[in-house]
């Protein structure tokens, strides 16, 4: 062998450097340790290297980021944005004509007004009720889903398929896919960040922001919101320990993860629990930064509520979710309504409606009227998708002969987008002339989530996941994009 082609790096006859490491075995290891991992990642931030398959949207993404307002309970629509003047007309009567009726509780009642004055608001001449007389001023900014329809009448059922797809536990969340299929925009903060309403979590807790069957690192990371907690526990360092101890230990566990990564090529477990750990360093200073709204001015604390003692803490959700957005995560999901089964911090309103959109209302409206504004201002809005909805809507007819209230209604109701890509101001499908079924442009779970992909850049039937022998995808075998609505 001439010195022309002479390895610079010795090597045996068998392939070894210095008669030691196959070079084979070497140049894997490099590559798939943790060593080779972080540099990936730091290549992989900067652009540097092909973004994974996964990671790379299939269209030109309208919004980059998402905000998910979920008011669990079931919000009545036909008191809120889709107005009926029949009903005016025909209050006290029975309802006819409709076929079979089919109700939760089973106590059909009389045909009810609504409780609310409904008025219409802004260019678009939309038609908002005056429990929401802060989101009345935003009637300009948002998109209405008037016929969407659910598969269950049950509380548990049909929240799991608004934030899953699927009535049944065990489904990653919406949030979850869109880590799968969009990764991060943040090194320091969670891809997927849960907002729990302060009084309690929602029917099916922890369930409705599960990452099922895709892996660990997607699940939503839920943040205690009541103000007395810490808002992830156990992330705070021990006062007790040093800087110089903290590294030295991090340092320590980095050569232990390193000699196992070497020992066991292609482990994806140790791989993935180390990634969690050194995001859970970062977040000891990331998160105690964004959940801190000392720095917010009193104009903006004033504007989201935080000087109104009763909606101080739902606000601080709203504000927190902006600036969560503002540091790079991808979705917020904010719970408007705890524990089902207690009215008082939900919007289950079977026995008074009155009492109970009176009481749920205000934690939703003007908070949520001072995000979009807060967004809209800050030029955020145009590549942020906002969403609002319930799991399903309310009865036109009371619940019970005298009844106050109204029963559970997965056959239409109502929601809302607002933000990147959507035609502002735009009501897409309509119910009959009671409230009571679509009869125009019915919407399914599956077509709405199909749309909410869509404008973040994903086409619903392209991001899968192989579990069990399938390709599972958010919306099953149905939907369609709903492109009556894009702008």
């Amino acid at each position: 062998m001439t010195s022309e082609t002479t390895p610079t790096c010795p090597v045996d006859a068998r392939g070894r450097h210095d008669g030691g490491q196959p070079r084979r075995d070497f140049c894997g290891q490099l590559a798939t340790g943790l060593g080779g991992i972080a540099l990936a990642s730091l290549l992989d931030r900067d652009d540097c290297l092909a973004r994974p398959a996964s990671h790379n949207p299939h269209l030109l993404a309208r919004a980059r980021r998402c905000i998910h307002i979920f008011s669990p309970g079931g919000v009545s629509h036909v008191d809120t944005f889709d107005y009926k003047p029949a009903l005016e007309r025909l209050d006290g009567q029975r309802l006819t004509g409709k076929g079979k009726v089919d109700t939760f509780f089973g106590k059909i009642g009389v045909l009810r007004r609504s409780f609310y004055r409904f008025q219409q608001h802004g260019e678009s001449g939309s038609w908002v009720s005056s429990l929401l007389p802060h989101l009345a001023t935003c009637a300009d900014d948002l998109t209405y889903f008037h016929a969407l329809t659910t598969k269950s009448s049950s509380h548990t059922p049909a929240c799991f398929q608004m934030n899953t797809g699927y009535t049944q536990t065990g489904f990653p969340s919406l949030g979850s896919w869109l880590s799968y299929g969009l990764g991060s925009l943040a090194d320091q903060l969670p891809t997927f960040v849960v907002l729990p309403d302060p009084r309690g979590r929602p029917n099916g807790g922890s369930s409705n922001w599960s990452q099922g069957f895709l892996p660990a690192r997607h699940q939503g990371t839920a943040l205690a919101t009541d103000g007395k907690s810490e808002p992830i526990a156990n992330l705070a360092t021990p006062s007790s320990v040093s800087a110089e101890q903290r590294r030295a230990g991090l340092t320590l566990l980095a050569r232990f993860n390193d000699s196992f990564a070497r020992s066991n090529p292609g482990n994806d477990e140790l791989v993935a629990r180390a990634r969690s750990y050194e995001l859970a360093a970062r977040m000891q200073t990331s998160i105690p930064e964004a959940v801190s709204l000392s720095g917010e001015t009193r104009a903006t604390q004033k504007l989201y509520g935080l000087d109104n003692k009763r909606i101080k803490s739902s606000a601080a959700n709203f504000l927190l979710a902006r600036r969560l957005l503002e540091r790079g995560v991808r979705f917020v999901q904010i719970y408007n309504g705890g524990a089902l089964g207690s009215p008082r911090i939900n919007w289950d309103a079977h026995e008074d409606l009155v009492r109970n959109h009176d009481n749920q209302a205000p934690l939703l409206d003007q908070p949520c009227a001072a995000l979009l504004k807060d967004l809209k201002q800050r030029g955020m809005l145009d590549d942020t998708l906002v969403v609002w909805s319930s799991e399903f809507g309310r009865t036109p007819f009371t619940q019970g002969e005298n009844g106050k209230g109204r029963d559970h209604h997965p056959l239409v109701f109502t929601a809302w987008m607002a933000g990147g890509g959507l035609r502002r101001g735009h009501h897409h499908g309509a119910s009959d002339e009671l409230g009571y079924r679509p009869v125009q442009h019915p919407t399914s779970v599956y077509d709405f989530h199909a749309t909410w992909l869509h404008l973040l850049g994903i086409d619903h039937t392209r991001l899968t996941y192989y579990h069990n022998g399938l390709n599972r995808r958010l919306t099953d075998v149905h939907g369609h994009v709903i492109r009556d609505v894009l702008a």
